[in-house]
């Protein structure tokens, strides 16, 4: 995007002092989170196509509860064949609005049908899964946890990173990979992964009229990773990975 970054320890004090001034607004604990946002935009004055001359850097913060209208209950997805999120050469793997703004109109007419979010294939052979317009996408089978690799199209969420960590460390075959969409027939559990989502099971897929359904009771592995990605955010597991910042 060509876009001076500001550096590490400028985006950690910036984080710290929005959460700090925000901290009464910060919900009991198991009724939400602080969300935080963090935005780098061009304000330099310049009306050509060419990188804004001056930036600003602004981080704002506001409670919020689950992302999904459905709450914690499962999300029901549908494959949008007409649309696509990304392209190869594009903004795919770019937290930027270029990366999102694709997505609105797919995303109202699923809702429309009744669907939580639209699941997305890539461009080139409409045939292996990309992402959620939201969110990253997660396939369980037995110990299995596969999740599609990031070429340029996919956004390497920090989520989806957390999350393929604590599976290695809980002892899952964890691959990165293309995943065709006929490997969802196969199966047990599919769960998606985000900043705002958290970690969210899937209970059904719709592709091509044919409504694919998933475990979402019982002994769940998108629970028992989130139990833990959460433990570590509050505190209540010991983080030896230096995920976390105390903000005092």
């Amino acid at each position: 995007m060509l876009m001076p970054s500001p550096s590490i320890q400028q985006f950690v004090d910036a984080v710290k002092e929005t959460v700090f001034a925000n901290k009464r607004w910060i919900p009991p604990p198991g009724n939400g989170s602080l969300y935080v946002r963090p935005l780098l935009l061009g304000t330099g004055p310049i009306l050509g196509l060419a990188p804004a001359p001056e930036y600003t850097f602004i981080v704002y913060a506001s409670p919020v509860r689950n992302y999904f209208k459905e709450g914690t209950a499962p999300l029901n997805l549908y494959i949008d064949e007409e649309f696509v999120r990304a392209s190869p050469g594009g903004a795919g793997g770019v937290k930027t609005i270029t990366n999102y703004a694709p997505v609105l109109k797919a995303i109202a007419r699923a809702k429309e049908r009744g669907f939580s979010d639209v699941l997305y294939l890539d461009v080139l052979n409409r045939k292996y899964l990309e992402e959620v317009s939201s969110c990253n996408i997660f396939l369980v089978k037995g110990n299995h946890i596969s999740t599609p690799a990031t070429n340029g199209t996919i956004l390497e969420g920090v989520t989806r990173k957390s999350i393929l960590g604590i599976a290695r460390d809980h002892g899952y075959q964890v691959e990165e990979r293309a995943i065709p969409v006929d490997d969802l027939v196969d199966a047990d559990e599919v769960f998606c992964t985000g900043t705002a989502v958290g970690v969210a099971p899937v209970g059904s897929i719709t592709h091509q009229n044919r409504r694919i359904e998933f475990k979402t009771e019982g002994s769940l592995v998108s629970k028992d990773l989130y139990s833990t990605l959460v433990g570590l955010q509050t505190g209540r597991i010991e983080d030896k990975k230096g995920w976390t910042v105390e903000i005092l």
